[in-house]
């Protein structure tokens, strides 16, 4: 990207990328792995309270008396929480700051997680909510922090980092919680997860709280600082079109994060059902294979930044969306290899997380603009990600078959597609 000759917008990109944090320990590189720790012991704990019900479900239906309704909102009322409280999350960085954020999410999920195993059926998703809510606070904070702490040249690679960890710590609380619910009870089983998030909040409440700094309390409201210069500030007129430019970019991945989200959690709901309808497979047969749609995420969320390293930000995109829209053609054209379109379709369900929410440290000019805009995305996206899975149930039993609901996923992936590879061309630019 050819600039001609250095304005105060350029000088300013080049000065970010020399100085150290004003905020943090004294120099990026030792504080480097210490944020990265922290986004580490934070994703463990932003997916595994909502998996952990799906291993029991049947225990706690007959132990709560639960209808299948009200068993569905065990995972449906946190993502559907995810999309209505993001204005909360937004606030609450910009009154207490990240760090303090990251605790307050930590420390929810902890009394959410011990409510919703002690108590009758209300209780239980009472404690859903406070989890849902407290989760909502973590999605928002943590592009926050690597927009604020991360070099950009590693944005990536920590964002997929962050990916894959969740994915992680999904997979071993679905493949851990019936095996110690047969143990010691489904109430005991979900709280022992509790060990995880009391680790994770430890270490935060030991990191970052020096990091508070004097902001916290009455003067919170300029808490947030804004460590990078601002480029359309300092070119003066620049400035309206880079809001502009931003808002655009934004925008498109609202809609690549509605079809990432929407594919996501539709083939999640349905994609063992689907396998055992449409080739026979036994139930464990089709959960696990189903599994493997969550552990290749792992290989997408850590190859985006490989991709991302050596070409450019449209390319990893472009990859990932062919991978997309591969799980739902494969499915419908050669069903026989489902367990290769499995294997495609989480590496791009990994990779297009990263790809998406790698782009928003890059472009965001400040903290505050960071938490806006990782809150509408989350928004949109999670509000699809509420709607997809009934829809493609509903698709299913209005059509007696699978084709509609892959066709719906296929229209999603689509929408991955043209949001993400119009963004990642526009930040380009940026």
């Amino acid at each position: 990207m050819a600039y001609g000759a250095k304005g105060p917008g350029q000088r300013a990109r080049d000065a970010y990328s020399k100085e150290p944090p004003t905020h943090g320990p004294s120099s990026p590189r030792q504080a480097l792995p210490w944020v990265i720790a922290g986004i580490v012991v934070l994703a463990l704990s932003l997916r595994a309270p909502i998996i952990a019900p799906t291993a029991v479900i049947g225990d706690i239906q007959a132990d709560t008396g639960l209808t299948a309704a009200g068993a569905g909102l065990l995972t449906g009322l946190p993502v559907l929480l995810f999309a209505l409280a993001t204005p909360l999350a937004t606030r609450t960085i910009r009154r207490f700051g990240p760090e303090a954020t990251v605790i307050l999410c930590l420390a929810g999920v902890l009394a959410g997680t011990v409510i919703r195993s002690i108590g009758p059926a209300a209780v239980v998703l009472a404690g859903t909510a406070i989890i849902g809510v407290s989760l909502t606070l973590g999605n928002i904070v943590v592009p926050v922090i690597i927009r604020r702490d991360v070099p950009w040249r590693k944005v990536s690679a920590v964002t997929g980092a962050y990916s894959a960890t969740m994915n992680v710590g999904s997979m071993a609380v679905l493949l851990g919680t019936a095996p110690l619910a047969a143990l010691v009870g489904w109430r005991w089983a979900i709280a022992a997860w509790t060990v995880v998030t009391a680790a994770g909040l430890a270490y935060w409440l030991i990191w970052g709280r020096p990091r508070f700094g004097p902001a916290d309390g009455a003067a919170g409201a300029a808490r947030v600082r804004e460590t990078r210069p601002d480029p359309a500030a300092a070119d003066g007129p620049g400035a309206a079109a880079a809001t502009s430019r931003n808002r655009r970019i934004v925008a498109l991945l609202i809609l690549a994060f509605c079809g990432q989200s929407g594919a996501y959690y539709a083939t999640t709901a349905w994609l063992p059902l689907l396998l055992a309808d449409m080739r026979g497979l036994a139930p464990a047969a089709s959960g696990a294979t189903a599994s493997l749609f969550q552990i290749a995420a792992i290989v997408g969320a850590f190859g985006v930044p490989l991709l991302a390293a050596r070409t450019r930000t449209w390319v990893p995109v472009a990859v990932i969306g062919l991978f997309w829209v591969t799980l739902p053609i494969g499915l419908l054209l050669a069903p026989e290899a489902y367990v290769f379109w499995s294997i495609i379709g989480g590496i791009a369900q990994g990779g297009g997380f990263t790809a998406i929410f790698s782009i928003i440290p890059r472009v965001a000019r400040s903290d505050s603009e960071a938490a806006s805009a990782s809150a509408r995305v989350q928004a949109g996206g999670y509000l699809a990600a509420t709607c997809t899975p009934p829809l493609a149930g509903w698709l299913n039993s209005a059509t007696g078959g699978w084709s509609a609901p892959l066709l719906m996923v296929l229209g999603l992936t689509l929408a991955f597609n043209v949001g993400g590879l119009l963004a990642a061309r526009q930040s380009e630019r940026h």
